[in-house]
């Protein structure tokens, strides 16, 4: 097998990882944004886990991925059934996944028109180039060891944030003013404000800057 190839669409990608994944001590990592790293994720990540555990199974993601309760309830199954999680302070890439640290494939970005089956063509980078591999396996590690388990956003510390505390967020963060940001809410200027000053209470934070870095870090940006 060449030591980097392309792998035109979904078939390719399945064609190619099936008999990796049929390696029951082999051990998966997996950096991604979210938990579509391919069409078809997750369903294969339960598959295994009621197959034969996964124990040699680490996932690191973005902090988008606890925005959705589905999502949540999804990673809160695998850490149950021994996949380690943590979440990433800074957005990663749509996704990479290592095998025993010796194959790696890289998700590339979805074609901007669907084919004519209706999906959007994705491509697939496989490389077991050991120099390629191991370099990128290390910068895996080191974002590992500096993302925080994902137990520790669900404990007593973190703040609840209701909808509509997310679409004050949102405005925040989208530059406008004060009057636009209420008005386009549906609210007057004071409750707004006073929203802005109970979410910068919830979120331990001193000004408007510092809540902003606070909500990026716990992953509340997404609405």
């Amino acid at each position: 097998m060449p030591q980097i190839m392309v792998l035109n669409g979904d078939l390719e990608l399945q064609a190619r990882i099936r008999p990796l994944a049929e390696a029951n001590d082999a051990e998966w990592v997996n950096v991604a944004r979210d938990l579509d790293t391919w069409p078809g994720a997750r369903e294969a990540a339960r598959l295994r886990i009621r197959r034969d555990g996964a124990h040699r199974a680490r996932k690191l993601y973005s902090p988008a991925v606890l925005a959705d309760d589905r999502d949540r309830q999804t990673l809160h199954e695998m850490t149950a059934h021994g996949i380690q999680v943590r979440i990433a302070a800074t957005p990663l890439l749509q996704g990479t996944v290592f095998i025993d640290r010796r194959t790696m494939i890289l998700t590339g970005p979805a074609a901007s028109a669907p084919s004519t089956h209706g999906r959007r063509h994705r491509t697939y980078t496989m490389s077991v180039e050991p120099t390629l591999v191991s370099g990128a396996y290390a910068l895996f590690e080191a974002a590992w060891e500096t993302a925080t388990d994902l137990a520790a956003f669900f404990d007593s510390d973190r703040p609840r944030i209701d909808a509509q505390a997310r679409e004050v967020l949102h405005a925040l963060g989208s530059g406008m003013t004060d009057m636009t940001a209420s008005r386009e809410l549906g609210m007057s200027l004071r409750t707004y404000r006073r929203r802005v000053a109970e979410l910068l209470v919830a979120l331990g934070a001193d000004s408007r800057f510092q809540a902003g870095m606070r909500v990026g870090e716990l992953g509340l940006t997404r609405r």
